[in-house]
């Protein structure tokens, strides 16, 4: 009799247009279906829509003198390219993983920092 437990392997295939995005902050929360709703974002300042500049007598590009939108000094971007919906169980899932993430890279920032603390100083 075989002690072996039973196993099942995930294959993973990627979508022609897979392309991981950088992202800095996340907004969301519960839908009333009651599935969580995460949408992923890259904050940053804004690019004017249009900037004009005063031409100099010689013809050359001269000072700014406007810049459309006029709030766009006191004006942030939160670009949001993905998001994810998920159910209660699933997201309790996936806090657990993300949790055990952060937990390594913990230990590995502790090892490595104990590491560079024991070497001598002055040699290479």
């Amino acid at each position: 009799m075989s002690s072996k437990k039973p196993e099942l392997t995930f294959k993973y295939v990627f979508n022609y247009g897979y392309n991981p995005s950088y992202v800095n902050g996340a907004q969301g929360g519960f839908s009333p279906r009651g599935e969580m709703v995460i949408n992923f974002y890259l904050e940053r300042q804004p690019l004017p829509e249009a900037i004009s500049h005063e031409i100099t007598p010689e013809g050359a590009i001269g000072r700014e003198v406007s810049v459309e939108p006029k709030d766009l000094a006191a004006s942030m971007v939160r670009y949001i390219d993905t998001g994810v919906v998920m159910s209660y169980d699933n997201a309790k899932v996936f806090h657990a993983w993300m949790g055990d993430k952060l937990r390594e890279v913990e230990e590995m920032h502790k090892a490595r920092t104990a590491f560079e603390e024991s070497q001598p100083v002055g040699q290479a």
